[in-house]
């Protein structure tokens, strides 16, 4: 199977799984979807990994924002620290100290696919880790808003403090540093639609 064709395939599954979760939440099966949330992340990752011929490096790689999220969240659930007071819900599944193993994923592929945007923009290390940085922070600002309604996680009196994002942006620029700076290849096709559908997604329910 060519490069392209299987580029083709995974954008295919990427927008079927993300506008068919969008329209089953509108018409009311919010609960079977959301519990879908964990397979659809992996779907993301698997597509990520297929794309590359499952790269034993790029494995390794993607464990450094999975590793970074989940320490850095852990210490938020249990400590408060770096992004305030808040905990999961159930609806990422099975946690370890408090945090779905889910969000490192998520870190994970976040990471990848701003990484792989911003080098498109700017080559130089600190320029496009401060550009993905700044892009993950972006969207961190939509998700935190349906979060509390899908039972993802919430805040402390349900209110997002600034230091949240503070802290979104110091451990995303850290994991970029790390990620970007041992990893060259990126797929930026793939990485524009992952984002934007997770983008998509979220702003859909800014308004309903």
């Amino acid at each position: 199977m060519t490069e392209k064709i299987k580029n083709n395939i995974s954008i295919g599954v990427i927008w079927l799984f993300n506008i068919s979760g969008i329209i089953g939440i509108l018409l009311g099966y919010e609960d079977w979807f959301l519990r879908l949330t964990p397979l659809n992340l992996l779907i993301y990752l698997f597509l990520i990994l297929w794309n590359q011929n499952f790269n034993p490096k790029l494995i390794l790689m993607l464990s450094i924002p999975f590793c970074v999220g989940m320490i850095a969240e852990g210490l938020g659930v249990n400590f408060g620290l770096i992004f305030g007071n808040y905990e999961y819900g159930e609806n990422l599944g099975y946690k370890v100290f408090g945090v779905p193993l889910m969000i490192g994923v998520n870190w994970a592929i976040l990471t990848y696919s701003s990484a792989a945007i911003a080098r498109k923009i700017h080559s130089g290390l600190w320029v496009s880790s401060l550009l993905a940085s700044i892009l993950m922070v972006a969207m961190d600002v939509i998700l935190e808003v349906s979060a509390p309604r899908f039972d993802f996680w919430e805040f402390e009196n349900n209110i997002v403090p600034l230091q949240n994002y503070v802290g979104w942006f110091g451990t995303a620029f850290v994991a970029h540093m790390v990620f970007q700076k041992l990893s060259k290849t990126y797929n930026y096709n793939l990485s524009i639609h992952i984002f934007v559908a997770i983008l998509v997604f979220f702003t859909v329910f800014l308004f309903f």
